[in-house]
């Protein structure tokens, strides 16, 4: 009676998905074929080229999470003793109003959030060890973050290169991308780069990109947001039949449209960070109906749980809620649900005898008729790179008390039973691959080339001899300190794919430097070339040397800045950031007051101006080391004696080598601390 009420909650689901009510209702031809052609494409992909994995359940008990709010505040809780299990071959839908907790929840469950929280996360049944957990599971995002110059089947290659094994042939990673490709319907697009794809193609890639190693679980943020209906169909299709080779698929999903809302297997329900509802789909008008809460006729029924959890009918409703399933409601729903789809297995003439037994004994089982259950019920030729020990793509709900006593292996192992625990390829490899990825980027990347050069070759004018010094390093500064935007573009992918178990930071970082040294070297050398005899500096090759050596330097040094600003900020503050901070180094570097005029208070600036030092270099490469008097055309020069020029810029007593070496210094602290605090971003995202 009570189904009766949500008109809209029948809408059809895909070709080969039971919606649970014996297929009465016919799915209208067009949801037919832009569906099949998703399912179909699954289910002609053997993915012969990589081997299963085993099935992952997730349960948590009583968990809590809080946050502070402020330094003398008291703390915020966000997640009050909630508790459920998301088990594979379901679609999971997470939802709630905002401020409910769902993203903290499905954040918690994917490890990227560990502070604060009580309460024991097991899998299958054992209690979970992050780094294991976190090698048989991906996060994928709400934002698509992909390297905007790489092509499809570039970024996809990058990827089987770094999760498989280095045992692999290329010949079978590129059989594996192209049958995911495949599946995916991406083929069309595999040598457009990654920054001309739509954003159902960029979500899809971002999913393919994942599925190369066969993660048994699989955790999206939003993963329609910002799509249109068409490209939310498809990527929820996708989704459905990911669940359907045995994989755990959890969600969150924010106000679904009818149609999508039913295509889950699964919801978990907050509000006001508790649990509100835990269940199958199709029980959840009948299960709110019992419970007071009529949804009214075609209303979507998405929209009617959330209305109910943001309050609208009343916070008493809420709580009543809250304690309905914490009394075992939701429980006692689905066990009558099983034990009537068993009922009517018998009589279909079914053999479900064990089922019937376990059912009978308080077991919860999931090899109950798919069909009748609402599960995703693709044909058994289906085989989208399946994980072990499932049935029809489903495993069985593994209750602790039963995995106690034996019933499952340690999920964290491989096919052979050893135990993997590192990454998938050697740090050589790891290197190797994302040096060449860094490095096509940075050649694609034709605005950035661009802008260096301007950068530099803007300031090629006929500036007095120590002016064109200064104006050499000042290029130089606003040229390196542009590229703190770049790690924060970066960033975002960096995060993801670390954390998925890509490759380590250490890799990450090498490479990054040196596929980036080559340009910091050769765009100075050049552009010191031309200054230099451009200006009439003498005809010395010691000297042009060692101009050269400090504009150089002084290039890498400022770049290194750059690079630790964006690691440590966000881009917007990048941006800022950058310049600013080249402001009291450009001012103390001794070229606008000398260091007696400086106040005492300020004198320390001075000794942490790395410009002043390659000044200083400058200074003595072009006008020291016992150079003759200058040429000058009138009577009267001041300035035609080298020494008199030191001796105003107050660098008489400086020496090239002192200062090259302190660049150096500059350099490699300031790199060792750009790497330090990428492990500090990475940690703090967790």
């Amino acid at each position: 009676m009570a189904e009766l009420l949500c008109t809209h909650s029948h809408l059809p689901l895909p070709i080969g998905i039971s919606d649970g009510r014996n297929n009465s209702r016919k799915s209208s031809s067009s949801d037919n074929d832009s569906s099949s052609k998703v399912i179909n494409r699954f289910e002609n992909c053997q993915f012969a080229n990589i081997s299963e994995r085993k099935a992952v359940n997730i349960e948590f008990t009583d968990l809590v999470y809080s946050v502070k709010q402020g330094r003398h505040k008291d703390e915020k809780v966000i997640l009050k003793n909630v508790s459920g299990e998301f088990n594979a071959g379901n679609l999971t839908a997470i939802m709630g109003p905002s401020g409910a907790g769902k993203s903290s929840l499905m954040n918690i469950l994917a490890g990227y959030r560990t502070k604060n929280i009580t309460g024991p996360i097991l899998v299958n049944g054992y209690d979970r060890d992050l780094r294991r957990f976190r090698k048989n599971s991906c996060y994928i995002m709400q934002d698509d973050h992909l390297l905007p110059h790489l092509s499809v089947e570039e970024a996809m290659m990058c990827s089987a290169h770094l999760k498989l094994a280095e045992k692999m042939s290329l010949r079978e990673k590129e059989g594996l991308v192209d049958e995911i490709l495949e599946a995916l319907g991406l083929m069309a697009t595999k040598k457009t780069r990654t920054i001309k794809l739509s954003g159902g193609q960029r979500k899809r890639l971002s999913i393919a990109l994942e599925l190369v190693n066969n993660p048994p679980i699989m955790f999206f943020d939003e993963p329609t947001s910002g799509l249109d209906s068409a490209s939310c169909f498809q990527c929820v299709s996708v989704l459905k039949a990911l669940a359907g080779g045995g994989r755990t698929i959890v969600c969150t999903i924010h106000q679904p449209s009818a149609k999508l809302f039913e295509m889950f297997d699964y919801l978990y329900m907050l509000g006001e960070g508790n649990c509100i509802y835990r269940g199958t789909i199709k029980n959840v008008i009948p299960y709110f109906h019992a419970q007071g809460c009529v949804c009214p006729p075609y209303h979507n029924p998405a929209d009617f749980v959330m209305e109910i959890a943001a309050g609208e009918c009343g916070d008493d409703k809420v709580v009543q809620l809250i304690m309905a399933v914490k009394n075992g409601k939701c429980e006692e729903l689905a066990l009558q649900d099983k034990v009537k789809a068993i009922k009517e297995g018998l009589e279909e003439g079914s053999e479900v005898k064990a089922v019937s037994n376990g059912v009978a004994n308080g077991m919860a089982s999931k090899n109950v008729d798919d069909e009748d259950l609402g599960m995703n019920n693709l044909d058994e030729k289906h085989n989208l790179m399946k994980c072990n020990g499932t049935t029809n793509g489903h495993v069985p709900n593994m209750s602790v008390n039963k995995l106690q006593n034996g019933g499952a292996k340690q999920y964290s192992q491989d096919g052979d039973g050893k135990e993997i625990l590192t990454f998938a390829t050697s740090s050589f490899t790891q290197f190797r691959i994302l040096f060449l990825r860094t490095f096509t980027s940075i050649m694609r990347d034709t605005v950035s080339i661009f802008v260096r050069k301007y950068l530099q070759f803007s300031f090629l004018h006929d500036y007095a001899l120590k002016d064109c010094f200064w104006v050499t390093e000042l290029s130089a500064v606003c040229y390196c300190s542009l590229l703190s935007v770049i790690v924060p573009l970066e960033m975002a992918v960096f995060v993801r794919e670390h954390l998925n178990y890509w490759y380590s930071v250490k890799a990450y970082y090498l490479a990054k430097t040196m596929a980036d040294l080559p340009f910091q070297i050769i765009f100075p050398l050049v552009y010191g070339s031309i200054v230099y005899w451009m200006t009439s500096q003498p005809n010395d090759f010691t000297r042009f040397v060692m101009f050269l050596t400090l504009a150089t330097q002084t290039s890498l040094v400022a770049q290194s800045l750059g690079l630790l600003i964006g690691a440590a900020t966000s881009l917007q503050v990048a941006v800022f950031l950058g310049p600013v901070t080249a402001i009291p180094v450009l001012l103390f570097s001794g070229f606008f007051v000398n260091f007696e005029t400086i106040p005492a208070y300020l004198q320390w600036l001075s000794y942490i101006s790395y410009i002043g030092y390659s000044f200083e270099g400058v200074l003595q490469a072009i006008y020291g080391n016992g150079r003759e008097s200058l040429d000058c055309d009138k009577q009267i020069c001041m300035f035609n004696k080298p020494d008199m020029i030191l001796k105003e810029m107050d660098v008489e007593g400086a020496s090239f080598y002192v200062d090259f070496i302190v660049l150096c210094v500059f350099f490699v602290i300031l790199r060792v601390g750009c790497y330090f605090v990428l492990r500090w971003r990475v940690k703090a995202q967790r």
